[in-house]
């Protein structure tokens, strides 16, 4: 089962994928694409590692997401990814174009051919106002293109708003 979660800040997304996840009965490994560049974020990531099981494996990866998912790919293994609008922003303050492309096309790839259960967790960017600058307006459009692409990927997408789940795609 591959399962992408969408919502905005504190829409209670992370909940409910991770109950998502935490039913498959499988090991499951966390992977964190976060970076702590403040006092904020490193609240926000403190707060994340209280509300997940400990026994969950974790790993931190802000670039290669790929080669962390191909590693994991296996039947037996269950796997949340957090977030993916981090990852992408990660890859977009590189200004390396090329790496962008690379990692975009590779994890399409490893999502696409991935054997475990896998729960995608990504922000919804595309409900507010246009952005002011070119580096948001990139974000937003980058961001809303790999959630379609990881929606067209996964037999499930879930939205989630004020912390209720809202079905958008249900297949087997």
């Amino acid at each position: 089962m591959k399962h992408l979660v969408l919502g905005g800040v504190r829409s209670g997304k992370s909940a409910f994928a991770q109950e998502q996840v935490a039913t498959s009965g499988k090991p499951v490994c966390y992977v964190a694409t976060s970076q702590v560049w403040d006092d904020d974020m490193e609240k926000r990531v403190q707060r994340h590692k209280e509300n997940r099981p400990a026994e969950w494996r974790l790993i931190e990866e802000p670039l290669a997401l790929a080669d962390v998912l191909n590693s994991l790919n296996s039947p037996n293994q269950a796997v949340i990814v957090e977030c993916f609008t981090l990852w992408l922003t990660n890859l977009l303050c590189l200004e390396d174009e090329a790496r962008l492309v690379k990692e975009k096309l590779a994890l399409l790839s490893v999502v696409e051919n991935f054997q475990g259960d896998l729960v995608l967790v990504s922000s919804e960017v595309g409900l507010g106002i246009m952005p002011m600058n070119a580096l948001a307006r990139r974000f937003a459009d980058e961001a809303g293109e790999m959630n379609q692409a990881l929606a067209k990927l996964t037999n499930r997408v879930t939205l989630v708003a004020a912390g209720l789940p809202m079905p958008l795609k249900s297949t087997l």
